[in-house]
């Protein structure tokens, strides 16, 4: 393929190429799609529910990213962490309960941090309550038996933000108690 061939591709020239394969050789794509990167490989064994933790690998990756180890000097990475959540969706597009355990572990980890190490900055704080939000909103949405042991870590979350800076903590309480008001407040 030409240099200038390469620039046009996009998916509807890779379906027509798949498209012309048998089916033993693009079950030999995909097993060295699946082969060539851990990425892939969690992208496959999410989507076809192969295993038995599927979100797992995603998890790690938002807490390295969130909690990360700073005595190695390593940084908080919130857009990777976010991009994780994402490539997640993408990947498990039928699993809601997971990508609610993962918005929600987001926020938790960056709460353990900053309680262990002390306060971050407003950009940190921000992307939190940005992602508590879209937890919250997705919560709602999902039937009471499912929605229990969410509500029961959003609101631990609350509560243990008291005394974090940037209005982070009032944040919370605003976002928890407008979605479930029939829940005491402070």
């Amino acid at each position: 393929m030409s240099p200038a061939e390469r620039k046009k591709s996009n998916w509807l020239s890779v379906k027509a190429a798949l498209s012309q394969l048998k089916q033993d050789e693009l079950l030999g794509l995909l097993r060295d799609l699946y082969e060539v990167s851990p990425g892939n490989k969690q992208f496959m064994e999410a989507r076809l529910r192969i295993g038995t933790d599927q979100i797992k690998p995603y998890k790690k990756i938002v807490g390295d990213c969130m909690y990360p180890d700073v005595y190695r000097n390593r940084p908080v990475q919130i857009a990777k962490a976010k991009k994780t959540i994402s490539d997640y969706r993408k990947a498990a597009p039928r699993d809601a309960l997971g990508v609610i355990d993962l918005m929600i572990f987001f926020v938790e980890c960056g709460n353990r941090l900053t309680r262990e190490f002390g306060d971050i900055d407003e950009p940190f704080y921000d992307a939190l309550l940005s992602m508590y939000a879209k937890a919250v909103e997705a919560i709602v949405e999902i039937p009471e038996p499912a929605a229990e042991p969410f509500r029961k870590r959003l609101q631990e979350l609350t509560e243990s933000s008291k005394g974090i800076g940037w209005g982070y903590h009032d944040g919370l309480c605003d976002e928890y108690y407008s979605a479930f008001p029939e829940e005491d407040s402070e």
